[in-house]
């Protein structure tokens, strides 16, 4: 692998020798993902009137470690993960794939998409404190103020005045959203401090295929047999999901983790919940109103804050 390839797919430590120009490239790959991550979130929604959540699940990490396996084959870059890297298969595989995914797909039977896609990505009110309180870090004042206006912008989407605490399906069903946050953000700061051998790339299919073999277990056993309908839509809805949401997404999004700080990646990934909102009013014709439209501000002033002009050194370690 070249020296800027190496960089845009996530090699340990890059945050410390990369160029100013090969930072670009991994950010907007980051910004790609982003966008593809937000609009994911409606054709799940979609997806669910196809196939039960577990199978949806399933298709989209088979489809999506397919996709990589026969691409790494193609290129000769296939490489089995040397024991140092398998504590980040794990995690990544059963927390970030596996727990975030099938808790998201279980909520959205429940709630609508774009406010599943809000507090599926609250990681910056975990992320945050964890970073500071176990890992020693001190965040600038940029970082401070951005991941704070996060937070708030989280709280004023969801808007808990307006919320039905009487229905307990709905209760139980935000609750997964916020374990599906809680997991999402344990995999940042295991991926910002992992120092391992492969890359986020190397390491990805292998990822998905842990998280295949479980979720096809579970499917079968909650689900029963198949349930995909076999509809032009659904593939369709499918051909997005793998390819698009899962291989490329997983793989922008975790080699950005390595050498983005914990905090950074965070805040930024909070993009994902303003394009998914946006997408479901568009699409799924939810409705925008004026506390949403004041909180997605909020969020995006909280992620320019973060993201542009960020100090030489980032986050600082004590």
């Amino acid at each position: 692998m070249d020296t800027e390839g190496k960089y845009l797919t996530g090699s340990p430590n890059v945050s410390s020798y990369a160029p100013d120009s090969v930072k670009i490239k991994g950010i907007l790959l980051l910004v790609g993902a982003i966008v593809i991550w937000g609009a994911n979130w409606p054709v799940m929604k979609a997806g669910l009137s196809h196939m039960t959540p577990i199978w949806l699940s399933t298709a989209r990490f088979v489809s999506g470690a397919l996709c990589l396996f026969a691409l790494q084959i193609l290129t000769k870059k296939l490489r089995f993960p040397p024991r140092k890297d398998w504590p980040l298969v794990v995690s990544v595989g059963l927390l970030q794939m596996l727990t975030f995914t099938v808790l998201g797909a279980f909520a959205m039977t429940e709630v609508p998409a774009g406010r599943s896609a809000i507090l599926a990505y609250t990681t910056p009110l975990w992320v945050t404190p964890i970073a500071v309180l176990f890992f020693r870090q001190s965040l600038s004042r940029r970082q401070l103020m951005g991941s704070l206006l996060g937070g708030v912008g989280v709280i004023v989407l969801f808007n808990p005045f307006t919320f039905n605490w009487s229905d307990k399906v709905l209760i139980v069903a935000n609750l997964m959203l916020l374990t599906a946050s809680f997991a999402w953000a344990m995999c940042i700061l295991h991926l910002r401090y992992h120092k391992g051998v492969c890359s986020a790339y190397e390491l990805a299919p292998w990822q998905m295929l842990l998280a295949s073999v479980p979720l096809a277990l579970m499917a079968r056993v909650f689900e029963g047999p198949y349930t995909g309908d076999g509809s032009t839509s659904l593939i369709e809805i499918l051909l997005f999901m793998g390819p698009l949401a899962t291989a490329f997404c997983f793989v922008a999004v975790n080699a950005a983790s390595m050498w983005l700080s914990s905090t950074s990646m965070s805040t930024a990934m909070l993009g994902v919940p303003v394009i998914g909102l946006l997408m479901s009013v568009i699409f799924l014709g939810e409705q925008l109103t004026l506390t949403l439209g004041i909180g997605l501000l909020v969020i995006m002033s909280g992620i320019f804050i973060v993201t542009v002009k960020p100090s030489a050194s980032g986050i600082k370690t004590r």
